[in-house]
């Protein structure tokens, strides 16, 4: 069985947020799958998706604070920069997480670990809504 869905996430703002409930809020359909793979593409640029902690929320600051250290606002050496300063920091940021997800699937659930949740890398000062395309395969 294939499953193909755009769903979207609500407007955050600048930071890492755990948006697991999110999505399976939105995707009904899992419940069928006995066993699968799911992968999620994040439709942005400026933006990304990963897996880390979902219980501790100072995690998702640090990760946070890291990647603004990493890849600072307002580096000389930039030469993209006409839509404000946090662009192509956001542009990086995506790039170096990434936009994709592919997660196996068990009896109706995502086969996560323990301490495991999908966060939304928003890196854009005003990001606005973000868009998925999820794709799952499975019996």
């Amino acid at each position: 069985m294939w499953i193909q869905k755009q769903l979207y996430l609500r407007a955050r703002i600048r930071g890492f947020h755990l948006v697991t409930d999110e999505i399976l809020q939105q995707l009904p359909e899992l419940r069928q799958i006995r066993i699968g793979i799911m992968n999620i593409l994040l439709q942005h640029t400026s933006a990304s998706l990963t897996l880390n902690e979902n219980a501790d929320p100072a995690v998702r600051q640090d990760f946070e604070d890291y990647f603004n250290h990493t890849v600072p606002e307002k580096a000389p050496y930039y030469r993209h920069r006409d839509e404000g300063s946090d662009d192509l920091p956001a542009h990086l940021k995506s790039s170096l997480l990434g936009c994709s997800l592919l997660i196996p699937v068990s009896n109706g659930r995502l086969n996560l670990g323990t301490w495991q949740g999908i966060y939304l890398g928003e890196h854009r000062n005003h990001g606005g809504s973000r868009s998925l395309i999820i794709t799952i395969h499975g019996e």
